[in-house]
């Protein structure tokens, strides 16, 4: 009998936990919708079925990912079919007062239109019925993408760019966020970003990847090293948020995608509260929020046990505090209340 593939229903079924504080209400800002990609789709009725697994998940907020981008018309307007996408999603997702609501939508414009990208979103705000709240044009840029589950493609020096950083400015002015994920090589690159364009509220995604496979699975110790530097550094910036999660993909080398079964919540604690508590002890609470990065991260864990692990690393601090980093944080920056 061959065992389940990593990241499958049956995969991540052979870990069920008891649910920790069942009651608190959680925002997860971070998670993605999709349409046959890497074998499964990540529908509404996929999203609630983990945010309905136990945990108190009111709200969510749907981050860019290349979905259901328009097949025809000029290039730099194709990204509003993902929005018009995720906005059918996020209306059904009302209809259930008792499932998560899709409460926030970020999508995709090319910010490296400088001053044009102004039309493609006010485009996406008037698609996004309310939702719309900002853009992840990511910097991720793969060094070795062969060594890769997700290899980032984007422009090099992407962060550095005149016109991109034009383009960010242009979100600051209009009110927008901006989202981004990079690998941890580039966290320095957007440290420069940050202070280059500081009128941009501007979230940085999973820890800014700090990667473990390959070529860098032997330097996990210099590369964690660096990254404190980094993480604190970033943290000076006022206007830049921090997402605690994400740090489950395959990438990141915890090797659990690698197992006949998933980790299991006393697992990802473990092996991941030191990067929760650096940040968290830089940036401080109500600059933090807590995200499951699903289905990206299911390749390691499933969605109860992850927010079990997220419970866990968190348990000592003050209930506000624990409310900005489940909850507030995210209500804040993304508009939700």
């Amino acid at each position: 009998m061959n065992n389940p593939t990593p990241g499958s229903d049956e995969w991540l079924d052979q870990v069920k936990e008891d649910i920790v504080d069942p009651d608190r209400p959680i925002i997860d800002p971070h998670h993605h919708l999709w349409q046959e990609r890497r074998g499964r789709n990540y529908l509404l009725e996929d999203l609630w079925a983990d945010t309905g697994s136990g945990h108190n998940i009111v709200k969510t907020v749907f981050i860019e990912c290349r979905a259901q981008y328009r097949d025809d018309g000029p290039e730099h307007m194709r990204c509003l079919g993902e929005t018009e996408f995720v906005l059918d999603q996020a209306r059904k997702s009302e209809a259930d007062p008792n499932q998560a609501t899709i409460a926030g939508i970020v999508g995709k414009v090319d910010l490296t239109l400088g001053e044009d990208a102004r039309e493609v979103l006010e485009a996406h705000v008037e698609l996004g019925d309310g939702r719309f709240r900002g853009i992840r044009h990511a910097g991720s840029r793969a060094e070795h993408p062969e060594e890769l589950f997700i290899a980032g493609d984007n422009l090099e020096g992407l962060y550095l760019r005149n016109d991109f950083q034009t383009g960010i400015n242009v979100l600051g002015s209009m009110g927008l966020t901006y989202d981004t994920w990079h690998y941890h090589y580039q966290n320095r690159d957007f440290l420069e970003l940050a202070r280059a364009c500081p009128d941009t509220v501007m979230i940085l995604d999973h820890f800014g990847t700090p990667l473990g496979v390959g070529r860098y699975a032997s330097r996990k110790e210099e590369i964690y090293e660096q990254w404190q530097k980094d993480i604190a550094a970033l943290a000076d910036c006022d206007n830049v948020v921090a997402k605690l999660g994400g740090l489950a993909m395959p990438d990141n080398g915890f090797g659990w995608d690698k197992r006949a079964t998933p980790a299991t919540s006393d697992e990802f604690c473990e092996a991941q509260k030191p990067y929760y508590m650096h940040t968290i002890e830089c940036f401080g609470p109500d600059r933090c929020m807590t995200e499951s990065n699903f289905p990206v991260d299911m390749y390691s864990i499933s969605y109860h046990v992850l927010y079990n692990g997220l419970k866990k690393i968190l348990a000592d601090f003050s209930e506000d505090e624990k409310h900005a980093m489940f909850y507030g944080t995210a209500a804040r920056v993304y508009s939700l209340d």
